[in-house]
């Protein structure tokens, strides 16, 4: 109820408490279970990396445990929707830009992400459109100032 009703902070405290008594009650599922939520409200807090590592632990629990609607569950919360990443921008945007970021070129990025230079262009002059940007340095500093690299 908390994390529904917006207070991550104290849901994240509750979800932990409950995480650490499964824990010691040797009830992996429902451990693991409390660490998906865990996970929903460091999202909710904008800590992206902890969300992960947490839904990445129950996944794998849950990979062990062969309980295959939850894997399928926690795979689809991994995702993160494009209208939660930075700017509106696109989960390959955001990869784009990061590379962009690194000072690599069109056609490195190209390489890197097994797309033509082409695709490239065209999602960095998205990337620009959408954040009001109008260079690759400018693009970096955003990304800097919005912890994506």
């Amino acid at each position: 109820m908390l994390l529904a009703e917006g207070d991550a902070r104290a849901a994240l405290t509750a979800f932990r408490r409950a995480c650490a008594g499964w824990g010691e009650l040797e009830a992996p599922y429902e451990a693991a279970r409390a660490r998906v939520l865990i996970g929903l409200a460091c999202r909710a807090l904008g800590d992206e990396d902890s969300a992960q590592m947490e839904l990445d632990a129950g996944r794998s629990v849950f990979l062990q445990l062969d309980a295959a609607p939850d894997v399928v569950r926690v795979e689809e919360l991994s995702r993160i929707p494009a209208r939660q990443v930075a700017g509106g921008l696109t989960a390959r945007e955001v990869q784009v830009l990061k590379l962009v970021a690194t000072g690599i070129t069109n056609r490195a990025i190209a390489s890197e992400l097994v797309i033509s230079e082409k695709t490239v262009a065209t999602h960095v002059s998205s990337v620009f459109a959408k954040l009001g940007l109008s260079s690759r340095s400018a693009a970096t500093a955003y990304a800097y100032e919005h912890d994506l690299v």
